[in-house]
């Protein structure tokens, strides 16, 4: 018996060092630790054009514009749908709305509703010319962007760039402190793309009205796709 209660004392106690050891372990704070970003950049010509065309109807009642406003998205429609081809020109309808409007002693005295339909893809002519054409919906807002499978072969692109920028700069800063080298603990990889500019709404209505069937003039900008590399390394 007295020997069995010294083995359960002496496995008590290894069971007590065994865990102050790993807390000790767990406890040390990491040394020679640095926290650093690179960037990557990649300029590319947008390839994706959208024009979005409108209408407003205003009338006593709703299923008056109601009305109206089927008719001319129809038409609309109809129009594009000639010359829509998957991925060159993609045909959708976008914003619809219908609310009233009320009078001074709080009634409603009418009835006010706006349709919308989006031209998008990447054969500029073909939207811009079809834009042109459609009569019962006038021009709202030009803007350019990149496709998918444009941005994913630039966001590969700047990656590339952004991971060895990373490289070299750990490399740099393992050196200035004395150390031959580093290894890789955590990385984080981010990416977006800026140069995107809508045209102005009024412009693109002044150029509707000024040839109405002719085509829509339209010249795509360029993006800057930007990929980041944030992360930690262990200098050594």
């Amino acid at each position: 018996m007295k020997c069995s209660i010294k083995s359960m004392v002496l496995v008590g106690m290894l069971a007590g060092s065994a865990s102050l050891w790993a807390q000790s372990v767990v406890n040390v704070p990491p040394q020679n630790v640095v926290q650093l970003s690179a960037s990557g950049s990649v300029e590319v010509q947008q390839d994706v054009l959208s024009i979005s065309l409108n209408t407003t109807r205003e009338a006593v009642d709703a299923a008056t514009v109601q009305s109206q406003l089927k008719l001319a998205l129809e038409a609309a429609l109809s129009e594009a749908r000639k010359v829509a081809a998957p991925g060159q020109l993609d045909v959708r309808t976008g914003n619809f709305s219908l609310y009233p409007r009320h009078g001074r002693d709080g009634k409603i005295s009418g009835w006010q509703g706006s349709t919308e339909l989006v031209l998008e893809g990447r054969d500029f002519a073909r939207i811009s010319a079809t834009a042109g054409k459609i009569q019962t919906l006038t021009l709202g807002q030009v803007s350019f962007s990149l496709s998918r499978e444009q941005r994913a072969r630039v966001e590969g692109e700047a990656q590339v760039i952004a991971i060895e920028r990373f490289k070299a700069k750990a490399g740099e800063i393992a050196r200035g402190f004395g150390f031959s080298g580093f290894n890789l603990r955590e990385v984080a990889v981010s990416a977006n793309d800026q140069g995107y500019v809508p045209r102005p709404r009024m412009a693109a209505m002044e150029v509707r009205s000024a040839a109405s069937e002719a085509p829509v003039p339209v010249e795509a900008g360029r993006s800057t796709v930007l990929v980041t590399v944030t992360g930690t390394v262990q200098l050594r």
